[in-house]
């Protein structure tokens, strides 16, 4: 529509396809409501990682589900909006499936970028996640190659099943033995930590963005940059809107 101001937005988490999702089709739907609803002044959506609780593309076979998702996606690559997709730490194994189908645009690592006269930090947040071991650890597997491989020639009746079986106990082990979402204040979070040091070499960042944390977080480093933390899909249904003048960190709020 002409004389509309088109905006960015960004979103993360939904974890489609989990087993702890209570309804699962309903977080879906209501992802593809708010989808709906920028698609008028929207030119570019940025989804910052783990979208999927789990996604593996064989050569011939992709993850069943995510119909309405997907669809509404191809529907606004169509109508000329970018969609950026970054990959988490659960749904790593993205190969050329999206980018063909739907016109995606797949990032690997975090990207710094100027969007709309202001640059941008943006990554899901697992990338600098270095305080354990075991984590960076997985991390590094899953992304290699010659693992994907291997675990490319299992069949995926197993390797599904698998899969969401580990991230569902996970999840209830982290919950039960302390709240890993919980925000402990600015000194404790390894996000905040991470923009501040990067910013002593990096002053032309204006905002950092990143999801992972499922927390909401907005939070000035410095009079010209800011770090946010972008929520979640899964109980906070929150995203970030850029206009090119103001970042309004915003939750998706339906009328009855």
């Amino acid at each position: 529509m002409e004389g509309v101001c088109k905006k960015i937005y960004f979103a993360a988490d939904a974890h489609l396809g989990a087993r702890f999702h209570k309804d699962p089709l309903a977080v879906e739907k209501k992802l593809v409501r708010w989808l709906d609803s920028i698609k008028a002044d929207a030119s570019a959506v940025w989804l910052l990682g783990d979208m999927f609780d789990y996604w593996y593309e064989y050569k011939y076979v992709v993850p069943k589900g995510f119909t309405r998702f997907l669809g509404k996606l191809a529907e606004l690559s169509d109508s000329g909006i970018e969609i950026h997709i970054f990959i988490g730490n659960h749904d790593i194994w993205m190969f050329d499936y999206l980018p063909k189908e739907i016109g995606a645009i797949i990032h690997r690592e975090p990207v710094t970028v100027e969007l709309l006269g202001k640059y941008f930090f943006l990554a899901h947040g697992d990338e600098v996640d270095y305080r354990s071991r075991s984590f960076r650890f997985i991390r590094s597997l899953f992304r290699n190659r010659f693992a994907q491989w291997l675990y490319g020639s299992v069949h995926p009746r197993w390797t599904f099943g698998f899969a969401l079986g580990w991230s569902l106990n996970s999840r209830k082990k982290g919950l039960k033995e302390k709240n890993s979402e919980a925000y402990a204040g600015e000194e404790a979070e390894y996000l905040v930590a991470f923009a501040k040091e990067y910013l002593k070499t990096h002053p032309e960042i204006n905002f950092f963005l990143f999801g992972h944390r499922h927390i909401m977080l907005d939070l000035m480093l410095s009079r010209t940059s800011r770090v946010l933390v972008v929520g979640d899909w899964m109980h906070l249904f929150s995203y970030v809107e850029w206009d090119g003048e103001t970042l309004a960190l915003k939750q998706f709020e339906e009328e009855a």
